[in-house]
């Protein structure tokens, strides 16, 4: 069977799968690939925008019935520090010579 993604049921599917998240998001994703037929995973890629790897994960998910569990808590922002291990020593290079303060061993220590 193939279903015509016209551009209103494109919008109701884009918009139900942003509403969506973590496994329920690719149940649905998987589900509607699996509706639209053979090159399914092709055309959601290319007509909603879709990630064709969290797509292959939901059927996945789908046929084995066992559930990926996400980590949330491992996202986010990295310290400074892991981008830019200089940046402490750089920034003293740069105010060291404008202040009457040096810092040493993370105090502050007055001239």
């Amino acid at each position: 069977m193939f279903i015509k993604l016209t551009e209103a049921l494109k919008e109701l599917l884009k918009e139900t799968a942003r509403q969506l998240r973590g496994a329920t998001k690719r149940k649905f994703m998987a589900q509607t690939v699996q509706k639209l037929g053979k090159k399914g995973i092709r055309l959601a890629e290319l007509e909603l925008g879709w990630n064709r790897i969290t797509i292959n994960k939901g059927i996945k998910e789908l046929t084995t019935g066992i559930t990926c569990v996400d980590n949330y808590s491992g996202r986010g922002r990295k310290k400074s520090e892991q981008h830019l291990p200089n940046l402490l020593s750089d920034i003293k290079k740069l105010v060291d010579s404008q202040t009457q303060t040096i810092l040493d061993f993370g105090f502050w220590i007055l001239d």
